[in-house]
């Protein structure tokens, strides 16, 4: 998949919104009229509008794209049937809508990983012997599964945490799970690319031998900005290599956009607060 140029003057990245939609609509109305936005992924699940949520995007057309996070991933598992609702899941709205198919089958074609001029956005991180290019061929990879005609099939297989790491002969499930995981999942990994799945917490709480992925020294996408989501208890990360903008709307934190321009000092954040509607400690 070729790299896309951007053209736009006011492209916006936005954080997680988990079914936040009042937020959602809060933080448009402080965009520029008629923005362009790329989403990090999790749209939906723990707040209570994933399905006004998925409507507002889809109804932007051309002018919203999103990655696929881990929740939008189960969401399509629970919908096929061969994934169980989680015990606070909240995703009945979506199952029960009349528009349910359309929504999922919009769903399921969007996206796992996307490059548009310099920036690399993911769900969650990239394994560091990757390169920006190799991520977008593994991603499409992901995406022709999820596209296909056995899309169900492929998504019985994919949950897991093995293989924890990457190596060049992988091949079939075990391949894709691992490109799944990283893209989706990965907070910690080792110099090596071991991926740690338990430890949610800040960097400061590192498992020993690990750190966060886009620390690891030698990082194969360090040539780009990577743009991701995920890690709530990171909070705001705004460096020339890294948009890091989950800051945890639906625990009661807020909802971020950042602008997307070549220019780190031109990366404007504009921020809305949010209801909690999850607690952490629950």
């Amino acid at each position: 998949m070729p790299e896309k140029n951007v053209t736009h003057t006011s492209l916006y990245a936005i954080g997680d919104l988990q079914g936040c939609a009042p937020s959602l609509d809060a933080l448009l109305a402080r965009l520029p009229a008629q923005p362009d936005v790329r989403l990090v992924g999790d749209l939906v699940n723990r707040g209570p509008g994933s399905l006004q949520t998925l409507r507002t995007i889809r109804a932007m057309g051309d002018r919203a794209e999103t990655v696929l996070g881990n929740h939008d991933i189960h969401l399509l598992a629970v919908a096929s049937g061969v994934r169980k609702k989680g015990r606070h899941d909240t995703l009945d709205d979506i199952l029960a809508a009349p528009d349910r198919e359309e929504l999922l089958t919009w769903l399921r074609h969007r996206p796992v990983a996307l490059l548009e001029d310099n920036f690399l956005l993911v769900h969650a991180g990239v394994l560091p012997q990757w390169t920006a290019a190799q991520v977008i061929d593994l991603a499409h990879e992901v995406e022709e599964q999820l596209q296909g005609p056995n899309w169900q099939g492929f998504l019985a297989d994919i949950f897991g945490n093995n293989p924890d790491r990457w190596h060049d002969g992988l091949r079939g499930m075990e391949r894709l799970r691992v490109v799944v995981n990283a893209l989706t999942r990965l907070r910690y990994c080792t110099t090596d690319g071991v991926m740690d799945f338990k430890t949610k917490d800040s960097p400061g709480k590192a498992p020993e031998g690990f750190m966060p992925w886009f620390d690891v020294p030698g990082r194969r996408t360090g040539d780009v900005t990577v743009v991701c989501g995920h890690w709530s208890t990171l909070g705001l990360v705004m460096r020339p290599d890294l948009m890091a903008l989950d800051t945890g709307c639906v625990w009661g934190g807020k909802l971020t956009a950042a602008r997307l321009a070549q220019d780190p000092a031109e990366r404007t954040v504009i921020q809305v607060d949010c209801p909690q509607y999850c607690d952490p400690l629950a």
